[in-house]
Order: C-alpha cells, then structure tokens, then sequence
C-alpha cells in the first residue's frame, strides 16, 4: 500500500471520523486521544495516602499545564515582553554607542591633529565639489 494510499484508509490508527465516509465529523471517537486511559482499578494503590499524593502530584501536573497553556494563549502579553525586551536591547546598544562616543572624544581631545586634518579635508572636498557643480 503506497504512502498516498494509506493515508485515505479511514481505519489506519490515528484515522480521525471526518476521514470516514458519510461519518459525522463531529463524532467523538471511544477512544482516548493524546492521553492514556484511566489506570485500570488493578493497577492503583491500595494505600489511600498514595492515592491522595498521585492525586495532588497530578492536581500540581495539570495546574501547570494550564499556566503554560494560559501563557500560550496570552497574546497580548507575549507582544508585551517582546517589546520590553527590544527596549532592553536598545537600551544596552545606546549605552554602548554613548560610551563608544565618550571614548572617541576623549581621543579627540588629547589628541585633536588627527580630527582637524579629517575636518579640513572634508572641507576641501565640499569645495571642489561646489565648483564643479557650477562649471
């Protein structure tokens, strides 16, 4: 059976009431989706402290399950904390980029030949240009 084939066979584990013929696609099939069936009776705890601590340890399970989900579902504040990190960012670049600026002018100041040539050159260069934009 080829792959496309066995895609379309409404009886292949995993097939789901919408890809039966004539099924109705709301139809909720008998068997449990995504989770494991309840334990059977055999298999639980006789003592009922161990049964009230699987009860709470899975009470706790499913409380933080729903926070996640809850926080998954929170679009809002997800746009939010982006946002606060992108400004965190930026911050942290604009302190870089100040304390980049305070090192190039303290270099200008002791020693400010460099800059003046740089300066007088740029100007030179605004000059010729202008006069030849005339010509």
């Amino acid at each position: 059976m080829s792959p496309e084939e066995r895609d379309k066979d409404p009886e292949r584990p995993g097939a789901i009431a919408a890809d039966k013929v004539g099924a109705d696609p709301t139809e909720v099939s008998p068997r449990p989706v995504g989770v494991e069936a309840a334990p059977d009776r055999a298999e639980l705890p006789d003592d009922p402290e161990v049964l009230r601590a699987q009860i709470d340890e899975t009470r706790a399970e499913l409380g933080d399950t729903v926070e996640a989900l809850t926080a998954k579902a929170d679009i809002k504040g997800q746009v939010k904390e982006k946002v606060e990190d992108k400004k965190e960012q930026l911050r942290e670049q604009q302190d870089r980029a100040a304390a980049e600026l305070g090192k190039v002018s303290e270099r200008a100041k002791s020693n400010p030949a460099p800059f003046a040539v740089g300066g007088v050159a740029a100007l030179l260069v605004l000059i010729l240009l202008r006069r030849r934009g005339r010509r």
